[in-house]
């Protein structure tokens, strides 16, 4: 599904469909709220840093993982991403093998992260973190998991986008959020937002003015920066597209690379790249002389024949103070 317009309208004037969506919205908190209550509550014997977001899909849960996962590394601890596989068929517990699998058996985005390191897909989140464990896990990254509660998180990473911030500050359907931004900060042991300088900048401001004196949250800033894999981008003729939360930041990426994007397709999130559609912006390219470039975690749902006509262009999670992240 692709955000509605009127998700991103200022607080202070949400528009009619906010208002009028607003019931649902009660509802969808109470039906959150019982949800959250009936979980396992689960406390492992290994610690689990919950990777999470209050906004629908598109804040960097995915690079932040991955990032993760290489600081963990380096200190030599053996981390899990333990995911739902939002997508996939396969119910788990069951190790992502990145080359067997495939986006409709696991999810795209387990497909990414089993690249960089051990990856369960399990619908129970219990039953994948103890799995993990069994395979010799020292720590647990927990995907998407701040609406999860089946299992005790030790500590907590709230993902935003700098340049959205949370909309205008409602909940489904009525605005992009899955949980209020006080159940959030409530929740949280860290706010990561990720953006540019001006967005982090206007997002400080605002989130700074909204909860002044409310809260002791940690907020650490971050930017997604193109991997330097020898691939010359500048001028290069591009037809972008993307089925990620905000496919916008993906083109202006592009853009900032030096790509001449001249034609973009927007998906939703999660959505089945076929032959036939593949083909015709094939077609779409070769008339206007561009190139197809997509995101890492669309590249992994493009049927096979087609991974080496698309080029992939990947990002990596760049924080202002990596130190943070292993004091914490």
């Amino acid at each position: 599904m692709r955000a509605p317009l009127f998700w991103f309208n200022p607080p202070a004037r949400p528009g009619i469909w906010p208002r009028l969506l607003h019931p649902l919205s009660i509802l969808w908190r109470v039906l959150s709220d019982r949800r959250q209550k009936k979980g396992k509550h689960l406390r492992v014997s290994v610690p689990v840093i919950c990777v999470g977001n209050i906004n629908v899909g598109g804040t960097g849960k995915t690079p932040t993982v991955i990032k993760l996962i290489s600081v963990l590394n380096e200190l030599g601890i053996e981390a899990h991403v333990i995911s739902r596989g939002y997508g996939g068929s396969a119910k788990g517990p069951l190790r992502v093998d990145e080359t067997n699998h495939t986006a409709s058996d696991v999810g795209d985005e387990p497909i990414l992260v089993a690249a960089f390191g051990p990856c369960w897909v399990s619908r129970d989140r219990a039953s994948g973190a103890e799995a993990a464990i069994a395979a010799g896990a020292q720590v647990l990254i927990l995907d998407d998991g701040m609406q999860n509660s089946d299992l005790i998180k030790d500590f907590t990473i709230m993902v935003v986008d700098a340049g959205g911030g949370f909309g205008n500050g409602r909940l489904l359907p009525a605005g992009p959020l899955r949980q209020s931004v006080n159940a959030g900060i409530l929740a949280a042991d860290m706010m990561l937002s990720i953006g540019p300088q001006p967005a982090q900048t206007e997002f400080s401001l605002w989130f700074e003015g909204a909860f002044e004196g409310t809260n002791e949250l940690a907020h650490v800033t971050a930017v997604l920066e193109p991997l330097q894999t020898g691939m010359l981008w500048h001028d290069l003729r591009a037809f972008a597209f993307a089925g990620i939360g905000r496919p916008n930041k993906f083109f202006d990426t592009l853009r900032g690379s030096g790509v001449n994007v001249v034609r973009t397709r927007s998906f939703g999130d999660h959505e089945v790249l076929s032959s036939k559609l593949l083909k015709r912006m094939e077609f779409e390219a070769t008339q206007v002389g561009a190139q197809l470039v997509t995101t890492e975690k669309d590249a992994v749902r493009l049927p096979k024949e087609w991974r080496q006509k698309v080029i992939t262009f990947p990002v990596r999670l760049e924080v202002e103070n990596e130190g943070i992240l292993t004091e914490a």
